[in-house]
């Protein structure tokens, strides 16, 4: 048995992809499409959307008509796709249209143009997969079934969803305070420096989860985050 991880091929490459104030096509303006948009704008995408305006489910038309945050970030295009000039300045490309002869077209300008892009529903178009996905403050965790099964997955998200303490968000907002006043105290990055801040974080969450042990959990108790939301 070797004392490193073993390697099991034919996951994906799971990582927080940072969106921040990019280009992000989305074509389509039904439920999957209203699901993408969600997506991308709590990532603060900058959002060009693709539909004619007869094709818009309520939520979308809520997005670029009546929510100020969503208006002020979607770019709206009432229109078909066109072509490759669509896609200019992108760096992603979604389609969640029912037309498959459309998504094949668009699939080949995004390749053409070497930009990832997602096709609803046919995973062989897709160079990402969405997960489902469990959002509390900075805290995001994804459940992803290589897309085989989207709903199972769904229904796993929301077993781990069920099991998060309630003040989690409030705890790593917590830690992320406490490594930033680590850094200005002691700035630098990487050698000693950086690992004595690691060996210190840890020391914390040690000594933190020895505690945890002897206390008990009863009730669904977690003192270790509830320490930690009630201040470092």
């Amino acid at each position: 048995m070797s004392a490193y991880p073993e390697i099991r091929p034919g996951g994906s490459l799971l990582i927080a992809w940072q969106l921040k104030d990019k280009r992000v096509v989305l074509v389509g303006g039904g439920q999957v499409a209203a699901g993408r948009l969600v997506h991308l704008l709590q990532a603060d995408a900058l959002v060009t959307l693709i539909a004619p305006s007869s094709n818009l489910n309520n939520e979308v038309r809520y997005r670029i008509t009546t929510d100020p945050l969503a208006m002020s970030r979607i770019t709206w295009l009432d229109r078909l796709y066109e072509g490759p000039h669509d896609l200019d300045g992108a760096e992603m490309v979604l389609t969640a249209i029912d037309d498959n002869e459309a998504s094949l077209k668009i699939w080949e300008d995004a390749k053409g143009l070497k930009i990832p892009v997602n096709v609803a529903d046919v995973p062989p178009n897709c160079d990402f997969y969405f997960g489902s996905l469990i959002r509390r403050g900075a805290l995001q965790v994804m459940v992803s079934t290589n897309g085989r099964g989207p709903k199972l997955a769904a229904l796993i998200r929301q077993r781990l969803e069920d099991a998060l303490p309630p003040d989690v968000d409030v705890a790593i907002e917590k830690v992320g305070r406490l490594r930033e006043l680590l850094r200005d105290r002691a700035p630098g990055v990487g050698g000693k420096l950086g690992r004595d801040r690691m060996q210190w974080m840890t020391s914390i969450f040690d000594t933190m989860l020895d505690a945890r042990a002897h206390e008990g959990t009863a009730h669904h108790s977690h003192p270790v985050l509830h320490r930690t939301s009630a201040g470092l």
